[in-house]
């Protein structure tokens, strides 16, 4: 680390330096804007805090010499956003806490984001040793009472090691292992956000097994104690938790050794503000959540069966993530993955793997078909009991990869389905009225369209005509 670097950083930041030109008042650069420069991370949020002058008036007058957006985050508190016409950067705005800017950085969670740098003079504001730690890649608390006054902090300080990787400070692991009961307090919807943030982090999968040390994972999860009362079995040599987990840390690393293509489809933010990749790993924990219902021991072999484990799971996990206020469209596609997460491997299991075979997978699918194939891979990848040998591993991960090759072939080829026959036709053909029956028959047909045997509305007519059920 280097102080140079974060002097350069404000020296060639365009945007700070038209502040400096504009504005005569106090302007410090705070948290996370300091430390990701330091660490030589880009980003495109810029924390300020202004001591002169009044921060709603400051970010009025910012929005209008940048064009820019001001939005109101917490007028009580007197922090503003303002967001440039680029709409990537922005600007987060506020007076320091009781008008004292040290005040303001003793009340952070973390000494590395406890740094200050007065963005006209450049001085370094460091009371904590924030500089140090970014230095020996530490994550320490600033005091063990900003830990009590607001406990999401501790779930803060466990997004900070998913993402970055640092290692935690004894002392402020004791305060974790102290506190860890209050999890509870913070608003849901914030529990909710740094949840996400951490499935954002590469190392997600090692942050599990840290929190789950200091008892905080099981008052977060309270699957988890089902999951650990799972044992190893003849196709798992890890109990459920820890097969869980190790499918995290799988799905990460095909992400990280992923085509260009594939990469690019989990990077995208399609629902709840966070990436694909993120939903993705979050889906893996919860992969097999649905095995402790269905989890049962022949007698006669003592073989481990978890019969539709993936359709309960998929059904339990929709109650337990409205609780902590995802949405729909996230729960819709969480949901989805734990039902689906074996499907790919039947697909290229089946006694004749073909292009029909697959382009029903590819029709089946969609907009998931990757994330499919991912968590099915790492879900290989992570089950090595004694009857699973190289041979069949290597057969499964080749065999889903051209799997992935064939959907990369085929979807920008794809036409929607067309709708052959509606309900007032089908039911006009079989002269009966709404029922059961009829929806039945209309997801026969659909069904029989994805796998290309019925084309044409004299094929779908003769289809209904002769359908039983």
């Amino acid at each position: 680390m280097n102080i140079q670097t974060l002097a350069d950083k404000i020296k060639n930041d365009a945007l700070l330096n038209n502040l400096i030109s504009f504005f005569s008042n106090e302007i410090y650069l705070v948290g996370g804007s300091v430390r990701d420069a330091l660490m030589g991370i880009e980003t495109h949020d810029r924390d300020l805090i202004v001591t002169d002058i009044d921060a709603k008036d400051f970010s009025e007058q910012v929005a209008v010499f940048f064009s820019g957006t001001l939005i109101p985050l917490d007028e009580t508190n007197k922090i503003y956003r303002v967001v440039l016409p680029d709409k990537i950067n922005y600007f987060d705005i506020t007076n320091p806490v009781e008008n004292s800017l040290k005040k303001d950085i003793l009340r952070r969670d973390l000494t590395i984001n406890a740094v200050a740098i007065n963005i006209r003079t450049g001085e370094i504001i460091d009371y904590c040793q924030g500089l140090n730690d970014i230095q020996t890649k530490t994550l320490k608390a600033v005091c063990e009472q900003n830990f009590i006054d607001d406990p999401l902090r501790i779930l803060r300080l466990f997004r900070f090691y998913s993402i970055l990787g640092f290692k935690i400070h004894p002392q402020t692991y004791e305060y974790i292992k102290k506190h860890n009961h209050l999890i509870s307090n913070p608003a849901k919807e914030r529990i909710q956000y740094e949840i996400m943030k951490l499935f954002s982090g590469e190392y997600a999968h090692e942050t599990l097994l840290k929190m789950d040390e200091c008892g905080l994972l099981e008052l977060l999860f309270p699957f988890v104690k089902e999951l650990k009362q799972v044992p190893p079995n003849l196709h798992h040599h890890l109990n459920l938790f820890h097969h869980s987990v190790e499918t995290v840390k799988q799905v990460g690393i095909l992400y990280k050794n992923s085509t260009t293509e594939v990469s690019e489809h989990l990077n995208k933010i399609d629902f709840g503000g966070f990436s694909r990749i993120a939903h993705l790993r979050l889906a893996a924990f919860m992969h097999d959540i649905g095995k402790f219902a269905t989890w049962t021991i022949e007698e006669d072999t003592g073989r481990h069966r978890f019969i539709k484990h993936e359709d309960v799971g998929a059904k339990q996990v929709i109650p337990l993530l409205k609780q902590m206020c995802f949405s729909n469209k996230q729960i819709e596609y969480i949901a989805y993955i734990i039902k689906k997460h074996m499907y790919p491997t039947a697909v290229v299991s089946a006694p004749e793997v073909n292009e029909k075979v697959m382009m029903r997978y590819v029709r089946k699918s969609e907009a998931c078909a990757i994330d499919n194939i991912i968590i099915a891979q790492a879900d290989r990848l992570s089950a090595l009991g004694p009857e699973i040998t190289q041979e069949i591993v290597t057969e499964n991960i080749t065999s889903l990869n051209k799997l992935l090759k064939f959907y990369l072939e085929a979807k920008d080829t794809l036409s929607p389905i067309p709708k052959l026959l509606n309900g007032n036709e089908v039911m006009e053909i079989l002269n009966i009225k709404p029922s059961p029956l009829l929806g039945e028959i209309l997801n026969a047909l659909n069904e029989a369209q994805i796998s290309g045997d019925i084309i044409t509305k004299e094929q779908a007519m003769d289809f209904v005509k002769n359908f039983s059920s």
